[in-house]
């Protein structure tokens, strides 16, 4: 056996081959540990190089069944909210079947393995017949007002029923909003939040599809990592209850974010944003609560982005 092939993880990373996928794969691969990346997408180049990963392509729900054991599992492969709250059979079947399909492989292991899974802060949602409860705390009782929040919501529990029957150890972490993501605009409904930074910054023209006074709360894609991570690598006392943990957020509106652009790129920056308002995003956006209480991650040692400037300068510097 080679030097440090002992301490050596095998850790999978399912929606690998997207922007957080990536990352997390990425850190793993620094890390010195075997990455096994499984997603419906071609994997990028970059990764296809490296020679301590291995690639599935395909459904994860068909290719669940021929998955090699892993030692830690990072399940972010999902439709996203506004995607899976226009096509309900879609939602159900990638964000409900493949989770169910990915936890009863974990499970055929018979190795305990560390599964942490990407939950959301769309969990949450403003009931009109019940009293607006923020901050949010990690113990506060989740009421989705979407399809894709029920489905997250649904798969927390999944993976507690798993945990408590000791089929794996599971973690649920609760993320925000991601920005700045680089590339294109996906179809979550938060997507404007990073499209509005991303698309002036390169002289291009963004639209904002809520109130600009919209209380959002984000994260930035290394703070992000650092959360699944370390929900990964916490023992089980450190970890505590099996129920899930909101990750640390940065409460902002997209207002302060065009304040924060106008900063950190130049004065007018924000005149690349036009302020157009999209009642279905407004509804799905509008409903998820900006203000939480992340008590169980700052005992983990994570902390949220300290401004919007600083998200920004972060997507700057890796771009």
């Amino acid at each position: 056996m080679a030097l440090g092939e002992e301490s050596r993880m095998r850790v999978m990373v399912t929606g690998g081959a997207g922007f957080l996928g990536q990352l997390v794969a990425n850190d793993y691969l620094k890390r010195g540990d075997d990455v096994v990346v499984v997603d419906a997408v071609p994997p990028q180049p970059a990764l296809t190089e490296h020679p301590r990963i291995t690639f599935y392509t395909g459904d994860l729900r068909s290719l669940a069944a021929t998955l090699p054991p892993a030692d830690i599992v990072i399940h972010l492969a999902a439709v996203v909210s506004s995607e899976a709250e226009a096509d309900f059979d879609l939602g159900m079947r990638v964000n409900l079947d493949t989770t169910l399909a990915l936890l009863e492989r974990c499970r055929s292991w018979q190795t305990v393995p560390t599964l942490v899974f990407a939950s959301s802060v769309a969990v949450f949602g403003r009931d009109p017949f019940a009293p607006t409860i923020e901050p949010i705390t990690d113990d506060t009782l989740p009421r989705p007002q979407s399809s894709y929040g029920v489905q997250k919501f649904i798969g927390e529990q999944l993976v507690t029923d798993y945990t408590r029957k000791g089929f794996v150890n599971g973690r649920t972490v609760r993320l925000m909003t991601v920005a700045v993501r680089p590339g294109k605009p996906n179809s979550a409904a938060s997507s404007f939040v990073s499209s509005i930074i991303r698309e002036p910054l390169a002289g291009q023209r963004a639209s904002c599809p809520v109130s600009p006074d919209t209380p959002i709360i984000i994260s930035s894609p290394r703070h992000t990592v650092d959360a699944l991570v370390a929900a990964a690598a916490a023992s089980p006392l450190a970890w505590g209850s099996l129920t899930a943990t909101n990750a640390p957020g940065l409460t902002t509106s997209p207002r302060e974010m065009a304040a924060a652009l106008d900063r950190v790129a130049g004065a007018g920056t924000s005149e690349f944003i036009d302020w157009v308002d999209d009642p279905a995003i407004e509804a799905i956006v509008g409903s998820w609560p900006a203000r939480f209480n992340a008590a169980r991650a700052s005992q983990l040692g994570l902390e949220t982005v300290g401004s919007f400037d600083e998200v920004i300068n972060e997507y700057l510097r890796s771009s």
